[in-house]
């Protein structure tokens, strides 16, 4: 380990570039605590503390919501916008062809930031007036001047991190928006503590031990699962030309078993606490049978058992049609074809789509009941253990070492090409 931070060290420009990018985070940690004017900051916190929603919501806005700072949204309206047009590749043909091309792909990118815009607007828009509807007395009476410069800055400051965000990708030593959520999740861990360590009491010793070994065996057990893949056996056939033979090589194709990442937890989450955030909006009509029905559905999803049963089955679902969305066996298919590979046993064409579609849904199954094991992680611990500050979400700790994992992976992969260029 010594020997490759050395080996970094000595790159000049790997060292600048991993130097900017621990810049750019400082700038976002600072960013994170300058706050919107008028804001009770103390009954935020509490709010935040007792609220799953929002919880969430800090936790990928890189924890600059829970005190209303001025990158409250964070890059979740840049994430929704990114998800609305890899949607949009599946239902419109044009789209899918664009997303083959790399001058289609850099022009969805700059329609992802122009959506980015409209969106961050609408979601500061929505989380101001539920601030100031709530009893927690969190806003105050705010001027429609006022209302409008909370707008823009929240805006602004959605469009500087998506910004800080692609910055970091072209240093090319991991995603700038992970890293950024990665930071966030990062420097909740001393606060963390510091509340473990104050509501600390001998009795909980023993569940303090159990909860650092379920820590450990998630860690490696993410690693496992990200790591995982199936070896498709590739057989090219041999073509002669002239008086030479090219082909007749074996390899593979990897499928993964967890293609989709976090983004199946990210889709269940948002639908799965939809519903009771809309109720909220509604828990003050004036006619009795909606707020009626809204307190009924804000009950209803505050049921631990219903929230950690649906947050499940969603997490399952989504893992599967997002690898619909990411993964095409028929397209891998026809590219096999027409490079003279075949997958020993199977005819090519239709025959190779379909084997490759079987093999896939078989693997996907035990990444998707992973993922839905880690979502509903918290649930499991604090209602064995009744700590909150024991409450670590198993999103919290996929983020971090998927991050730390793509990273470590970019960095190696540039000092390798440095190996490269030395021979």
């Amino acid at each position: 380990m010594f020997a490759k931070i050395e080996q970094i060290w000595k790159a000049k420009d790997l060292r600048r570039s991993i130097l900017f990018v621990l810049g750019i985070l400082v700038v976002f940690r600072l960013a994170a605590h300058i706050p919107v004017p008028g804001v009770n900051s103390v009954a935020l916190k509490n709010l935040f503390a007792s609220n799953q929603f929002l919880g969430l919501l800090n936790l990928f806005s890189g924890g600059g919501m829970d005190n209303f700072s001025i990158v409250m949204m964070g890059v979740a309206p840049y994430i929704t916008a990114s998800i609305i047009f890899q949607l949009l590749g599946m239902i419109i043909p044009k789209v899918e062809e664009m997303q083959k091309e790399e001058a289609g792909r850099q022009k969805i990118n700059m329609w992802t930031r122009y959506a980015t815009v409209p969106l961050a607007l609408v979601q500061a828009y929505g989380m101001i007036t539920l601030l100031r509807r709530s009893s927690s007395g969190v806003l105050g009476d705010i001027s429609p001047f006022n209302f409008a410069a909370m707008l823009i800055t929240i805006t602004a400051g959605t469009i500087l991190l998506m910004w800080f965000g692609e910055l970091i990708s072209e240093k090319k030593i991991g995603n700038g928006i992970s890293l950024l959520i990665f930071a966030g999740i990062v420097a909740v861990i001393p606060q963390k503590l510091r509340q473990l360590a104050l509501t600390f009491d001998q009795t909980q010793l023993f569940l303090l031990i159990g909860f650092v070994i379920i820590s450990l065996i998630t860690i490696v057990g993410v690693v496992l699962i990200n790591e995982a893949q199936r070896n498709i056996p590739v057989q090219y056939a041999r073509q002669i030309r002239g008086n030479r033979a090219f082909g007749g090589t074996s390899t593979h194709l990897p499928l993964r078993v967890n293609m989709a990442g976090v983004i199946p937890i990210i889709f269940a989450i948002s639908v799965v606490l939809l519903p009771p955030m809309m109720a909220q909006f509604f828990l003050h009509a004036r006619t009795a049978w909606i707020a009626g029905f809204s307190q009924w559905v804000i009950d209803l999803f505050n049921n631990q058992l219903f929230y950690g049963i649906i947050y499940f089955l969603l997490v399952l679902i989504f893992t599967y049609f997002y690898t619909e969305v990411v993964f095409h066996p028929t397209q891998i298919a026809e590219n096999l074809q027409k490079q003279g590979g075949f997958i020993p046993g199977i005819r090519p064409g239709k025959p190779t789509s379909d084997y490759l579609a079987y093999t896939t849904y078989k693997i996907i199954f035990v990444g998707a009941l992973f993922l839905g094991l880690i979502a509903i992680l918290p649930l499991v611990m604090r209602y064995f253990s009744g700590i909150q500050a024991l409450s670590v979400g198993g999103t919290s700790l996929l983020i971090v070492v998927s991050v730390v994992i793509e990273t470590v992976k970019q960095i190696e992969s540039q000092l390798t090409m440095r190996e490269y260029d030395g021979l």
